[in-house]
């Protein structure tokens, strides 16, 4: 069962779209250096991939106001040390290493953060159970 929220019906965030130089670049970052499931492309340029149901769409900016670094993504992952390491591997520079951010009544909550291919900041997020 999906919660609504009340208003106009709003249910859950369907996609999320993120600014790109080269398509085919990030679209390659996203597919091998994430994990994501490559949806589709469509012409002129756009490519979507599946986050665990929330729908990213990777696609130029179409003005020059739109020209610039997205919101901050944080990918939830079971295992952020191996997720981190796997990354290392592919060759992915990171901000830092994975740490505690917070720690909540059973579980800690760790992040690390990189930049995709684009230059946007991203972050592994992961709820560690003492």
């Amino acid at each position: 069962m999906t919660a609504v929220a009340t208003g106009i019906g709003i249910s859950r965030l369907g996609q999320v779209q993120i600014g790109t130089q080269d398509v085919e670049r990030a679209a390659d970052f996203y597919e091998n250096v994430l994990g994501l499931k490559l949806l589709f492309k469509a012409p002129p340029g756009l490519a979507f991939f599946d986050c665990g149901g929330v729908r990213l769409m990777l696609d130029r900016p179409e003005k020059p106001e739109f020209n610039h670094p997205s919101s901050i993504l944080y990918f939830a992952v079971p295992d952020i040390q191996a997720a981190h390491a796997r990354m290392k591997e592919k060759g992915e520079k990171f901000e830092d290493e994975p740490h505690v951010i917070a720690k909540m009544p059973d579980h800690d909550l760790w992040m690390t953060f990189f930049r995709d291919s684009e230059g946007n900041l991203m972050g592994l997020m992961s709820e560690v159970k003492r």
